[in-house]
């Protein structure tokens, strides 16, 4: 429990002050000052924690102990620092603290394993400084794309944010690694779901990450007067909007094998013009999310929801169209890996029972490259996302030791 309360207690020290853009509530984005101040604190956790401290190309954060003997390849442990707005204190940034502690206790028992430790610290995981999401986990991976430079945030371009920052987006790809460098990625992440909780195990190793779609989508009408356009003469996007979002959730939740298949549809952000409350509106657009565990059944409802669009927009006299700007095809964690995250997670308390992750990840991104697994942690009330987001610190102790344990069964299968 000792290391629990540690680990929560730093967890929760991000939770504002020069660690948030904002006084009330947890925002973080990549590449602003509370995400730099994040940066220099835990660099000089893994620094006292006898840990070689760089920073990539892309402006992640790597730590490094090393191996018995210098040189060898890395197991590379980690998560984001990043956060959405008004988010909690332990998405991602959890499991980069849960790797330095566990190197904090291999320092001091003065023991190295024959391959090297690496922590990351990923920066953009989120999505929340730039329309899309892992641009800084994408880069490592080697997967980064010139036109990533060129989408804008409030603080303007990647390439124009990155260089005030005195990083370059060109850089991004020389932050990419070898197949050599890394024998396994391992993420620890809070569930940010109710399935742990509902079956009473503190733990459990995931065996694959949903595939997901997020894109906008653009509805144009015609504006008018509110008192003096009729009903039966209006093109109302906003009207149109409103039956889309629906369309969206009943397709999904009627879609054949959906339920089984962890079909999801989610539209959290409208954005309305003119925006009077005497005005009909004539632009609306708004996100769209659609996530399964399978890309077939993702694309498969996909399709079915865009002729669902076109119908509408016919029938209504607007127009509309769908720009996808992120595919994400979803990854399948290694099987052999997740074995051993299984043994070590059940020797704790933990579920025998692999989860399927419906959320995103960094681990999705890096298992295209390289062996990968999670370890999931129980989200009471399966909450996230939010500033209630929370854990408990028996959970958190149980999660320190299963990655010990973890590495202790890798080294065992690698001299086997």
């Amino acid at each position: 429990m000792v290391t629990g309360k540690k680990i929560v207690d730093r967890c929760r020290a991000f939770g504002g002050g020069v660690y948030s853009e904002t006084q009330n509530g947890l925002f973080r984005p990549w590449l602003s000052d509370a995400f730099f101040a994040a940066q220099k604190t835990l660099s000089e956790w893994m620094t006292a924690a006898g840990m070689h401290v760089r920073y990539d190309a892309a402006g992640n954060l790597i730590g490094r102990y090393e191996a018995c003997v210098p040189g060898r390849a890395a197991v590379l442990l980690g998560s984001h620092i990043d956060s959405v707005a008004n988010g909690g204190c332990f998405d991602g940034l959890l499991g980069v603290v849960l790797a330095i502690s566990v190197v904090e206790q291999l320092f001091q028992a003065d023991k190295r394993y024959p391959f090297a430790i690496e922590i990351i610290a990923f920066g953009d995981e989120e999505g929340s400084a730039f329309p899309v999401s892992m641009i800084t986990s994408r880069a490592v991976s080697g997967e980064v794309k010139p036109e990533d430079w060129d989408l804008r945030g409030p603080s303007g371009s990647v390439a124009e944010t990155m260089q005030a920052r005195g990083l370059f987006c060109t850089d991004l790809l020389k932050a990419g690694r070898s197949e050599e460098d890394i024998i396994a990625f391992v993420e620890a992440h809070i569930e940010q779901g109710p399935v742990l909780e509902a079956i009473e195990r503190p733990l459990a190793a995931v065996r694959s990450i949903a595939a997901q779609r997020r894109g906008t989508v653009t509805i144009k009408g015609q504006a008018g007067h509110a008192g003096t356009l009729p009903m039966a003469m209006r093109r109302d996007a906003l009207a149109a909007a409103a039956e889309a979002v629906l369309s969206v959730e009943r397709i999904v939740s009627e879609f054949s094998g959906g339920a089984e298949g962890g079909l999801v549809g989610t539209v959290g952000r409208l954005n309305v013009s003119p925006g009077g409350s005497n005005v009909v509106a004539d632009h609306v657009d708004f996100s769209l999310d659609v996530r399964s565990g399978g890309r077939d059944l993702r694309d498969a409802a996909i399709q079915d929801i865009e002729a669902e669009f076109h119908a509408l927009a016919q029938r209504r006299g607007v127009t509309l169209s769908c720009v996808w700007q992120q595919d994400l095809e979803g990854a399948e964690c290694d099987p052999s890996l997740v074995e051993l995250m299984q043994q070590a997670a059940c020797a704790e308390g933990g579920s025998d029972m692999a989860l399927v992750s419906g959320a995103g990840h960094d681990a999705m991104v890096m298992a295209r490259r390289w062996p990968t697994v999670m370890l999931f942690i129980r989200s009471p009330g399966g909450i996230s996302h939010h500033p209630d987001e929370t854990v408990l610190e028996d959970d958190v102790d149980a999660a320190h030791r299963t990655l010990l344990g973890f590495l202790e069964r890798l080294k065992l299968s690698q001299k086997n």
